[in-house]
């Protein structure tokens, strides 16, 4: 079976999606997952768009032993050598530099001739290839590129020394029969194109992601590149998961093997989604909350006779199980300790007892601890934040009434270091706890986006609340978990304003679509 490398992108492409920050210990936890999921290469951010970025990269290369990390460059010598500096401890040096080459970018944004663009991605790759061993180049905008152009210039960046000629879909625009012939046209007229890794990204625009991706695979790409769950600039990019079980259910079509350890994607999709705090829709492929389930009574007449009747993929091989939890309030740090290592998380002693501590907590107040539920509790254990919270709730109270104006009173420790308590009122409970907590913070606060979601099923469930704002015109986005909505809600809000103060000490960085 031919060979597939699968490029991670869900660190740099992925975190450009609007509302998502992800801080350098959320980043370094998904590497190490991205790791155990089985990417060949992780692209790690963009390390010249600013320090925490930088630092990131940096991070990453250093833990990361078997996966390649990269990371993202302008065509411009500062950003190659900036990148060369986060990336130089790495096992594999590895950069990713791009140029746009479709007529429409080179005529209005990067108002250059064809000429011109060539003689500087020419320049790019060159400068590269005296730090780094391995060099990716790619055509911004490919999709709607000339193909004849395309040739004239891939030649040129193999000429120099390009290691991996990627071909993007950036504005998701190609159909499946198009995206395929660009690549079949690439591989019989460019010079060396066998010595060369060809590579592919989608995006998804028009809904073509992933059938795109597997058309260019069909047709000479060795390499393909997405996110997990899809998520990316607009629509997103080709979700990495359904490619690499589409690949595995249809190998007797394909003949194509990605690598992808396939019992690690339900673990790596949730990690994903609670640390950017985008949900997974309920019909997702592969990952969705219903894509195993069967309300029809057809379909489920048909299961119980012969699970394959309407199940081509089994829960199991994708790493979802469904036994039963034997925790409760009454369990054992030993069988605590074994259900942390099965669910995969690694644990010092210290974060174990930390963990089983909050466990006791929740297990008073919970009649039934959910995989869910630990799932959040040992992955808040396992991220090594580093950054002390600047506000940290202490208390909140609600006052409601349907014939009633609500009043919230909030109670928060400061930079300072005091404890200050503010009131107000509102519309609603939420709102009223918003506007205590805006003359807490004491800054221009706008409420972009909020949601609250059930982590499990029941009354008692866990709720996860994510609010999106800008804080004195930066945007920035936090999350937290609790029993009551109304106090996650309340830790949300200042995870965002506590985020937005650390990231504020360095410049907000750039966001790029290729």
């Amino acid at each position: 079976m031919r060979q597939i490398d699968i490029f991670d992108t869900t660190l740099r492409d992925g975190e450009q999606s609007a509302g998502i920050n992800l801080n350098t210990a959320e980043k370094l936890e998904i590497a190490r997952q991205l790791e155990k999921f089985g990417a060949t290469i992780i692209e790690a951010g963009f390390p010249a768009s600013s320090p925490g970025d930088f630092e990131a990269v940096q991070r990453i290369a250093g833990i990361v032993k078997n996966s390649t990390v990269t990371g993202l460059a302008r065509a411009m010598k500062s950003d190659i050598e900036t990148s060369w500096e986060a990336l130089r401890g790495a096992e594999q040096p590895h950069l990713h530099v791009f140029l746009a080459t479709s007529p429409i970018h080179m005529q209005y944004k990067l108002k250059k001739t064809p000429d011109q663009v060539i003689d500087i991605a020419v320049e790019a790759v060159k400068h590269a290839r005296k730090f780094f061993p391995l060099v990716q180049w790619s055509a911004e905008d490919a999709s709607r590129s000339n193909p004849e152009f395309l040739v004239r210039i891939i030649n040129r960046v193999i000429a120099v020394g390009a290691t991996t000629i990627n071909i993007p879909d950036t504005v998701g625009y190609a159909t499946p029969a198009e995206y395929g012939a660009l690549f079949k046209y690439l591989k019989e007229n460019v010079t060396g194109i066998d010595n060369v890794k060809l590579s592919a990204h989608c995006h998804d625009d028009l809904g073509m992601a992933v059938a795109n991706t597997i058309a260019a695979i069909e047709n000479g790409a060795d390499q393909i590149e997405g996110t997990i769950n899809g998520i990316g600039e607009r629509a997103g990019n080709a979700a990495l998961e359904e490619i690499a079980v589409a690949l595995h259910i249809r190998k007797d079509f394909y003949g194509f093997n990605t690598g992808i350890h396939l019992p690690e994607i339900k673990r790596t999709s949730q990690l994903v989604s609670q640390l950017t705090g985008v949900m997974i829709q309920p019909n997702k492929a592969v990952v969705g909350k219903n894509a195993f389930a069967h309300e029809s009574g057809i379909h489920q007449d048909g299961m119980l006779k012969n699970r394959e009747t309407y199940e081509i993929i089994t829960p199991e091989l994708i790493g979802e199980t469904t036994a039963p939890l034997a925790l409760g309030k009454h369990s054992g740090r030993h069988a605590f300790k074994d259900r942390a290592i099965s669910m995969g998380f690694e644990l010092s002693d210290e974060k174990l007892n930390e963990a089983f501590e909050e466990f006791k907590k929740l297990a008073d107040s919970k009649k039934e601890i959910t995989k869910d539920d630990l799932f959040i509790l040992f992955t808040d254990q396992q991220i090594h934040y580093e950054d002390t919270p600047i506000y940290e709730l202490t208390n909140v109270q609600v006052q409601y009434g349907t014939a009633n104006v609500p009043t919230a009173t909030v109670s928060a420790v400061v930079p300072s270091g005091e404890t200050v308590t503010t009131a107000a009122t509102g519309a609603g409970s939420v709102e009223a706890i918003f506007n205590s907590l805006e003359l807490l913070v004491k800054g221009k606060v706008h409420i972009l986006d909020y949601r609250v979601t059930s982590i499990g099923k029941g009354r008692d469930a866990l709720g996860e609340a994510v609010v999106n704002l800008s804080f004195n015109d930066e945007i920035s986005t936090g999350r937290d978990v609790a029993q009551d909505v109304l106090e996650a809600s309340a830790k949300a809000y200042l995870n965002a304003i506590n985020r937005q103060l650390v990231k504020s000490k360095i410049p907000v960085k750039e966001t790029v679509a290729y």
